[in-house]
């Protein structure tokens, strides 16, 4: 990815250098450059509520109902690792957060169920179809609340940053859908 994004630079250059315009692409580098600090910093606040919010589910033992309430339907779509308690735990917990647009505090129960799924793994070269379903479902990232997004569009300026939330829930919800369908193809053809 470095190569392509060295590439798409040096290839600016060169047509800037040609058309006679490189005063506007180091001008416009240097406004990218500042606007991405910008987005950055004003990110921190917004990202500090939501894993704050987080963390109060947590301790409030909201995430531990949220994972409850779907470890149902998990294990009809994990039946592997059904004797996983800990796994499928992670897994509801991994899909809980990412449902609130928290990929932050997703990532570490996500780790963790592929740790559990691991240890019981009897091919360890391999991954098995449920790590390969998990990886599926979890790179679709299913969001009823686009938390992560919301925070940028609000620091870029957005005026009404919560129209991104439906359409947001119609796509992720028909990108797990597909990665789900798939994956559950695909294992009856792959072992």
């Amino acid at each position: 990815m470095n190569y392509i994004f060295i590439f798409l630079i040096l290839i600016s250059f060169v047509c800037a250098i040609f058309n006679g315009k490189m005063d506007i692409v180091i001008s416009e580098m240097f406004n990218a450059a500042k606007l991405a600090v910008e987005i950055a910093i004003s990110l921190i606040g917004i990202m500090g509520f939501w894993l704050g919010i987080v963390n109060i589910a947590k301790k409030s033992g909201l995430m531990e109902t949220i994972s409850k309430i779907i470890k149902k339907p998990l294990i009809k779509i994990f039946p592997d690792i059904e004797d996983n308690p800990e796994a499928i735990s992670n897994i509801a917990l991994n899909i809980s957060a990412n449902a609130l647009g928290l990929s932050n505090a997703a990532t570490p129960f996500g780790i963790k169920a592929m740790e559990n799924m691991q240890d019981k793994n009897p091919d360890k070269a391999h991954a098995t179809n449920a790590m390969c379903t998990f990886l599926a479902i979890n790179t679709a990232g299913f969001q009823i609340v686009p938390a992560t997004v919301l925070a940028i569009v609000t620091a870029s300026g957005m005026h009404n940053p919560t129209q991104i939330i439906l359409p947001t829930l119609i796509c992720t919800s028909v990108a797990f859908l597909s990665a789900l369908f798939f994956a559950k193809i695909l294992e009856r053809y792959f072992e």
